[in-house]
Formats: structure tokens, sequence, C-alpha cells
């Protein structure tokens, strides 16, 4: 188990850039969602002990890793967003220097790992020379060396092709049927299929902590989709929050807008997806009503 408590971080001691936050994590995957500049950064360097907080707790199993980083580091699993490989190094050379640094001496277990990144029969090709997808997957098996309990995987399918990402996502959702998986993304569609638990942060607040599936129920009703005459879409739409519009060939325009009520005559309610459920509960509720309360 992993609890942050009231957990706080400031650079200037004035803005808190991480702001009061509060969970509570087990086994599973966890997408920390929000946009840049919302503290997921951060708020993973502090779970990852490379920065420390300027108030409040994080306790794995009971103990504070504040306090003794160490108990985190033997535990941890970490890929950064700018991973970096070092040029003259192959794969399993760069596997092996890792394992070196974090005691791992079984040898056996780097090539298990090649293996399930699917880059067994890359093992012997400079590490400078691969895509970015499969730098992230070497990343991804650097991370895992010492079996950590605790993985923390930041931005992890930027620049990535569509093929990659999937890959990459299932490979974290494997990890995740044992593993504390934190997953850091502002691209919903990441997380949308693998993630237990979703946690969502604004301006350095956790303003929602639930299941995808709790989420798409509160954002019932706030989805509505209709077409209407260009003229008038034209018209109206700096009024609305749109999350889709598409030009016909008649001249009409098809769209769905998130509000609370219908926004014209004929709209009807609509289920939304992952990103539509995010974006409804952020501009459909009054006065920036929160959503939901962390858990």
């Amino acid at each position: 188990m992993l609890q942050l408590q009231d957990l706080s971080k400031s650079f200037d001691g004035k803005t808190a850039v991480v702001d009061a936050v509060n969970l509570e994590l087990r086994a599973g995957v966890l997408g920390l969602i929000g946009h840049n500049g919302a503290g997921k950064t951060t708020l993973m360097q502090m779970i990852a002990t490379l920065c420390k907080p300027s108030r409040g707790r994080i306790l794995l199993e009971g103990e504070d890793i504040v306090a003794r980083p160490e108990r985190m580091r033997r535990r941890l699993g970490y890929l950064p967003q700018d991973f970096g490989v070092y040029a003259n190094l192959t794969a399993l050379e760069f596997l092996q220097y890792f394992a070196a640094l974090k005691g791992v001496r079984d040898a056996g277990r780097i090539r298990r790992l090649l293996e399930q990144v699917n880059l067994h029969e890359h093992a012997n090709r400079q590490a400078a020379s691969f895509s970015g997808g499969m730098r992230q997957r070497l990343g991804i098996a650097q991370a895992l060396l010492n079996e950590p309990d605790v993985l923390v995987v930041d931005e992890p399918t930027a620049g990535l092709d569509p093929e990659e990402r999937l890959r990459f996502r299932q490979l974290l959702s494997e990890i995740g049927f044992s593993k504390l998986v934190i997953v850091s993304t502002h691209i919903v569609s990441d997380v949308e299929n693998m993630a237990t638990r979703l946690a969502i942060l604004n301006r350095g607040r956790l303003s929602l902590c639930v299941s995808p599936a709790e989420l798409l129920q509160q954002a019932r009703g706030l989805v509505w989709a209709g077409e209407l005459d260009e003229g008038e879409y034209e018209a109206r739409r700096p009024h609305w929050q749109v999350l889709q519009a598409q030009r016909q060939a008649c001249g009409s325009v098809r769209l769905r807008v998130a509000q609370a009520e219908a926004p014209f005559r004929g709209a009807q309610p609509s289920l939304p997806s992952l990103e539509e459920a995010l974006m409804a509960l952020r501009y459909a509720l009054p006065h920036g009503a929160t959503a939901g309360a962390a858990a």
C-alpha cells in the first residue's frame, strides 16, 4: 500500500505546484491525468524520492519514505519522461550496467526482461540506434530489473507511433496485475483501457480519483449530440464547450457538446467516451464544482 498524506510541494515557498494531495493506492494501474503544468511530474518525482515534499508524508506499507528514502528506492522502478541511453552500449550492456547499479546479479533476469519487452532479438544492437518505442521498452526493462513493487512511469508514450503505443499500454497493463503502476499522462487514451483508477490533477490539486466506470457514470447526462444548420452553429459555438464538430455535405454540422442541459432543440443525451467525460465534468458542472472525492 502507498499512501500520500496532505502532500504538497512549493519551489518558491509561495505557489504550490502540488497542493494537499491525499491518495491511498494498491496494486493496479493508476492513471494520473492532468494538463501540462498540472503538477504530475512533480508528484511522481516525490513518490520516486527525487525531491522532498514541502509538507505531508508518503508512506509505503506504513513506513515514511520521506524520512527513509532508501526503503522506497529498493522497491521502486522509475521511467522518467526524458529517458536517455548511452550511445556506445548495446541493449544487453545497458541493462547489465543498470543491473550492477541496482545490485541485481541474476544474468538470466536480464534475458527474461529483454524477452518480456520484445527486445531479445536486438540485445546486441546499440541502444542509440533504437526507435522511440524501442527505447521506451528498454527503459521499462531497466525499471523492472529489481522486481519493483511500485513502477512509476512519466508520459510513457510521447512520440511513439500507434503500434508502439498499443504494445506499450499492453505491457504496463500486464505489469499492473501484480504491481502498483502509476502512469502520468495528459493523453486520456493512454490509460483508457488499462487504468483501474484515474486521478485527476488540476493546478496541483487532486480533483477526482475514481474508476473509469465511475467517471463515465458521473458524466452521464452531460454530453449531448445533434445536428445544426452551419450558420446557427457558428453563432452559438462560442457559448458551448464543443467536444466534436463535423461538417456535413448538406451544409449542417453534426456535433457533440458538454453541457448540464440540452444545448439546442433536438440535441439528445449521448454516452461519453472517457476523454469526453473528463471534459464534461470539467466544463459542464457549475462554478467548477468537484465531481468526486479522492480515494
